[in-house]
């Protein structure tokens, strides 16, 4: 496997966890919660990756992080369980499905990414075979729902660009920039959690087991993965990756709740996989430039598994923290 490949791997596994995010939100917390709900998956996952790393922004990187933390964290979250709460699973990911349209537009805007007509096939392909994977007849279109998916997706496209477009500050590893997002976004949360939907629900221990799971495996692990591939790959190849979320809710549903797969359901899943993979080819250059381009990407510093192992040991170790 080449070192572009395991990056792509790797980042691959943050959306496939997303997968299990309607699943759990239905299944084991408490209902009508969205605030309190990303408040619990964002909040907690931060202040450990804090604890952790023991780093804290300096300069500029306090606004950016904020911003950063705003957008991918503090108004995603909110809007993305609104969403799952007011939509059929189906049609939030089908709304959720044109986050890619969105990034390919605001990385030709900031980062001079130009938008290639293969690009733009490939996330409409996504789209439709996301729209084929999870879209029922009869399914209800919230007006709220529909607008709260859309503004999620957007906010989290922005994030993606914003991201890539800033990278993070030297000597500043991976992990502590998933802390300082998440914490940001979480505060960002906490006052309009408690002022819109009041005091916390009480929780039982599968409410306790959810959110356990969404803080730290689906979002504290899945997030690190997320924003390390970010640097590493086009924003457009990036944000191609998350089909397989809904693909992967799909299989969850299948598998955990007996909804059944047919062949139209299994027909997009073939569409979105292929989309996604196509996402993640290299464009054609002009022949002049091959050598070039293969040059550099052997300089590229695409890393192994193991070496992120080294990255997360570093970043604890610098800060006084063994594994």
């Amino acid at each position: 496997m080449s070192r572009k490949a395991a990056v792509v791997a790797l980042t691959a596994l943050a959306p496939i966890s997303w997968g299990s995010t309607y699943f759990v939100t239905t299944e084991f917390l408490p209902p009508d919660r969205p605030l309190f709900t990303g408040l619990m998956r964002a909040l907690p996952a931060g202040l450990l990756l804090l604890a952790l790393t023991r780093k804290l922004p300096r300069g500029a990187w306090w606004w950016k992080s904020a911003a950063l933390g705003a957008l991918n964290i503090g108004a995603f979250f909110p809007l993305l369980f609104l969403a799952a709460y007011r939509l059929p699973g189906g049609v939030a990911a089908v709304v959720g499905s044109v986050g890619p349209l969105f990034v390919v537009g605001l990385a030709a805007l900031f980062l001079g990414e130009k938008p290639t007509v293969r690009t733009l096939l490939t996330a409409i392909a996504a789209a439709f075979g996301v729209s084929l994977v999870v879209l029922k007849a009869g399914a209800a279109f919230d007006t709220v729902g529909v607008l709260a998916g859309l503004l999620s997706s957007l906010s989290m496209s922005a994030g993606v660009v914003f991201t890539k477009r800033w990278g993070r500050p030297e000597g500043v590893g991976a992990l502590a920039l998933t802390g300082w997002q998440l914490t940001a976004g979480g505060l960002v949360i906490l006052p309009i959690a408690f002022l819109v939907e009041g005091a916390p629900p009480a929780l039982t221990g599968t409410h306790l087991a959810g959110y356990a799971y969404l803080a730290f495996g689906n979002t504290a692990i899945s997030y690190f993965l997320w924003f390390r591939g970010i640097e590493r790959l086009s924003a457009s190849s990036a944000t191609l990756l998350g089909p397989l979320s809904p693909i992967t809710a799909a299989i969850i549903g299948w598998a955990a709740l007996g909804q059944a797969l047919g062949a139209v359901q299994l027909l997009g899943m073939t569409i979105a996989f292929g989309a996604t993979l196509a996402g993640q080819l290299s464009p054609r250059t002009p022949k002049g430039t091959e050598a070039a381009v293969e040059a550099g990407a052997v300089a590229e510093s695409f890393r192994t598994t193991e070496e992120i192992g080294q990255e997360v040991s570093m970043d604890l170790e610098g800060s006084g923290v063994r594994r």
